[in-house]
């Protein structure tokens, strides 16, 4: 696909995760105009850089979605409209991987007891069963994507040790051993650490739902890194509920905000954070260079756009 790129806008929507200025000016040294935009000056650009969809987008070139995710785009629309759409996958293998680490350790150190406590100015040690190490412990993690494959990689070197399930049951480095998604609920059976890293699609809606969370251990722990909607919040909720599963750490969820009444909030077992797993400082850098190295090919002519989804 060729088109002429004269002005690239950065919406003002990834404000959400960095300042626009920033990406603006790590990308002024590209041979077009690169500014900060908002709705109104959508229909001056040839191509957006966005975390949001906007309806104008259709009369661009090009979309680049500053998230791996792209369900919020229309990809009908898109195609008849002729605009390309490209995504960040790639950027968050480390970032998430280490994002998840983080809630396993939280768990198996009962670090978010200690902070809770903090909070209330009380000294309180853990039971002597309550805290353990996880060498020797399973996760399932749930889609052996550029996330998935992040997630197993950190998790390996903290000595767990790592399954997966994806569409077909072909091996995938850095995975002991591979389920098909047919076979999901055998997958999770014996995992103490069931993890999400799928991308949101008709197959994938609610993939975890009360039958997933009957199958798993009565002191599994659920991640979900993935989209809100792969999980039957309310299934989610009766398993925690129920003590059908230990707990869970929620990046992601079905409304987000996370509304005020969710019982999610106040349980003891779980860890809400708010859609940030793969945040980083240099994440407008990250986005940068997959933006900088399509300008260039599309400046060359010669290769197809990196990471084109549409």
């Amino acid at each position: 696909m060729h088109f002429e790129l004269e002005r690239l806008g950065v919406h003002d929507s990834v404000d959400a995760v960095f300042p626009p200025s920033e990406l603006a000016d790590y990308l002024s040294d590209l041979p077009v105009a690169v500014d900060v935009i908002g709705d109104d000056e959508i229909a001056d650009c040839d191509a957006v850089v966005t975390l949001e969809y906007r309806e104008a987008f259709l009369d661009l070139d090009w979309i680049h979605s500053i998230q791996a995710g792209v369900d919020r785009f229309p990809f009908d629309d898109l195609k008849a409209a002729d605009v390309l759409l490209t995504n960040s996958t790639g950027i968050h293998d480390r970032t998430v991987g280490e994002t998840v680490a983080g809630y396993l350790l939280a768990f198996s150190r009962r670090l978010h007891d200690h902070v809770a406590n903090q909070q209330e100015r009380r000294w309180e040690r853990p039971e002597w069963d309550e805290a353990f190490t996880l060498p020797g412990k399973t996760a399932c993690i749930v889609g052996t994507g550029t996330l998935g494959r992040g997630v197993a990689e950190t998790l390996g070197a903290l000595g767990v040790r790592v399954i997966g399930v994806r569409r077909s049951g072909d091996p995938v480095p850095g995975f002991e051993a591979i389920y098909a998604n047919d076979d999901l609920l055998e997958a999770v059976a014996d995992a103490e650490f069931v993890i999400a890293t799928v991308p949101l699609t008709d197959e994938t809606h609610h993939l975890f739902d009360a039958e997933a969370f009957d199958a798993m251990r009565e002191d599994a722990y659920f991640v979900n890194v993935a989209r809100g909607s792969v999980v039957d919040e309310p299934a989610l909720v009766d398993a925690l509920e129920s003590d059908s599963i230990e707990g869970a750490a929620l990046d992601v969820f079905e409304e987000e905000p996370l509304p005020e009444a969710s019982p999610l909030w106040e349980m003891d077992e779980v860890i809400v954070t708010p859609h940030c797993a793969a945040y980083t400082r240099d994440y407008f850098r990250d986005v940068g260079e997959i933006v900088r190295e399509n300008v260039e090919r599309l400046e060359s002519g010669d290769e197809a756009f990196h990471n084109r989804v549409v």
